[in-house]
């Protein structure tokens, strides 16, 4: 009768182990850069302050907004607080905010950002221009992509250019969506 509790015990604690490391693998598999893509190294106090959308990928959390801005603050424990805005057609205003924490050094660019706890979604800068007034982002996988400003327009050569540099790294930039400068 000993040998068998043990057993269960054993089992319990083997199934709860592989459980860890399921939720593990899952959890990095959405928090990581693709592959292929290397998240730039950047001053973070440089690029806290607010970035207005100038196109992206479209994804549920966003769909039927034409304009949205991300505003980055510094918080007491090193991580970063994340509003985004978006605006409907009609001009009706949502927000969120959460929490962005580094997945590895500071000064790479590579975060993990939660809305809702437990989940987590990957937030990776690709390129950022040495002003910090451009940057493009990718998420988890290459269906995530913004291309984001310090002001609402960029030239559109600028646009193109950066567009250019996503689509050689494997981008589906033929599914971007422009934003329009936000009402405010």
């Amino acid at each position: 009768m000993r040998k068998s509790g043990l057993q269960g015990r054993r089992g319990a604690w083997r199934r709860s182990v592989l459980f860890a490391l399921v939720a593990a693998t899952l959890a990095a598999a959405c928090t990581g850069a693709p592959d292929g893509v290397t998240p730039v190294r950047f001053d973070p106090d440089r690029y806290l302050g607010t970035w207005y959308e100038i196109a992206r990928l479209d994804h549920r959390f966003q769909r039927g907004d034409v304009a949205a801005t991300a505003t980055y603050a510094l918080n007491a424990d090193g991580s970063i607080a994340v509003t985004n805005r978006g605006w409907r057609p009609d001009g009706t205003e949502r927000s969120v905010t959460g929490r962005a924490r580094f997945l590895g050094p500071r000064d790479v660019a590579s975060l993990a950002v939660t809305f809702r706890w437990p989940f987590e979604g990957g937030y990776h800068v690709i390129r950022l221009d040495p002003d910090y007034q451009i940057a493009l982002v990718s998420g988890p996988t290459r269906d995530y992509l913004w291309l984001l400003a310090r002001t609402p327009t960029l030239p559109e050569s600028v646009v193109q250019d950066w567009l250019a540099f996503a689509a050689g790294l494997g981008y589906p930039v033929e599914r971007i969506i422009r934003s329009q400068p936000p009402p405010i």
